[in-house]
């Protein structure tokens, strides 16, 4: 029995030491060292394996399973950027905002644009928009747009641009920025849809074979490093726009990253996260892998507050859920 509570020690200890290694996506960027970055994708499973080593410590009721409570409270804040149970915000909202990557309308236009009617948002911001399909949503206009992604709304844009545009053959980064102008104040909307990762499912699911499962994530990793890495460049651009707005910003998309990563910690840096503000249960956005994928956000400038925020689930527009998040613009 001590044998076996030794490894135990030695397991919790290292599994300790790996989500140190996550928190350090704040400090060492892909090009440095990306493997911290890859631990991000991890991180659900290794919280979960620390708290029931925990849990069993309290069972035998060793001193260790104090020392080992406290040292968890140091990743309260990142479990709260998948699953949180904040308290209901009594404030009056004044803002809708819908953010969806709709995979190029590949499951239904015409549900697309029904769904989003009914939503009533102030400003959609699509993702995987599609070229070829045509989008139309009650009383909003649709005035900032590429092939890939596209910001509609019911108030004035006075200005936009393209912050990145990508060659959908190299990197197939997107992000674009749009100042509208809401109620007399205008904000600036940024966007973003990161360098995908082009998995297929047949890419990750293991078959059983030793082997070819053994390849398979050989070549996961070797299809992940490279994306850390061009997504540290797209994060400097992005963060650029954000660092020299000169109004409040409002910052969402699918970031093709989960939290804790490295794209995560520099894309939200001074910014509210409109989930751990305002949002409840779990923040898993994207459904088509049988594990806990967030990788669709909304960011805001401290001077907006977060209201409610909301994965609709009761939707299968997209590989992706709808995210829905309201605001008060503190007026």
């Amino acid at each position: 029995m001590k044998v076996f509570r030794l490894i135990l020690l030695v397991l919790h200890l290292a599994i300790f030491s790996l989500l140190l290694g996550v928190l350090l996506n704040a400090y060492i960027p892909p090009k440095v060292f990306p493997w911290f970055n890859l631990l991000s994708l991890g991180f659900p499973i290794l919280i979960i394996v620390y708290v029931l080593l925990t849990v069993f410590w309290i069972f035998c009721w060793k001193k260790r399973a104090v020392v080992f409570i406290l040292l968890g409270l140091v990743f309260i804040n990142p479990v709260k950027r998948w699953v949180n149970f904040s308290t209901d915000n009594k404030k009056t909202d004044d803002l809708k905002i819908v953010s969806f990557n709709v995979k190029g309308g590949v499951y239904g236009v015409e549900e697309i644009k029904s769904y989003f009617n009914k939503q009533d948002a102030d400003i959609i911001l699509l993702q995987e928009y599609g070229a070829s399909k045509i989008y139309q949503f009650n009383g909003l206009k649709k005035n900032a747009a590429n092939d890939v992604i596209s910001i509609f709304s019911k108030y004035k844009i006075i200005d936009h641009k393209e912050l990145i545009n990508s060659n959908y053959d190299t990197n197939n980064a997107y992000a674009i920025q749009a100042d509208i102008e809401i109620k007399g104040k205008i904000y600036r909307c940024i966007n973003v849809y990161l360098q995908p990762f082009k998995f297929e499912k047949n890419m990750v699911k293991l078959n059983g074979n030793k082997d070819e499962d053994e390849q398979k994530l050989k070549d996961v990793v070797r299809r992940l490093i490279p994306t850390f890495k061009a997504h540290q460049d797209q994060v400097e651009l992005i963060r650029k726009a954000v660092n020299n707005s000169p109004y409040p910003v409002i910052l969402a998309g699918d970031f093709n990253s989960v939290p804790n990563s490295y794209e995560y910690y520099h894309l939200s840096e001074g910014l509210k996260d409109a989930f751990v503000e305002a949002g409840k249960g779990s923040a898993t956005s994207f459904h088509d892998y049988k594990f806990p994928l967030r990788i669709d956000y909304i960011f805001t400038s401290n001077s907006i507050q977060p209201i409610s925020y909301q994965v609709d689930r009761s939707v299968k527009l997209s590989d992706h859920y709808p995210v829905i998040a309201t605001f008060s613009l503190g007026r």
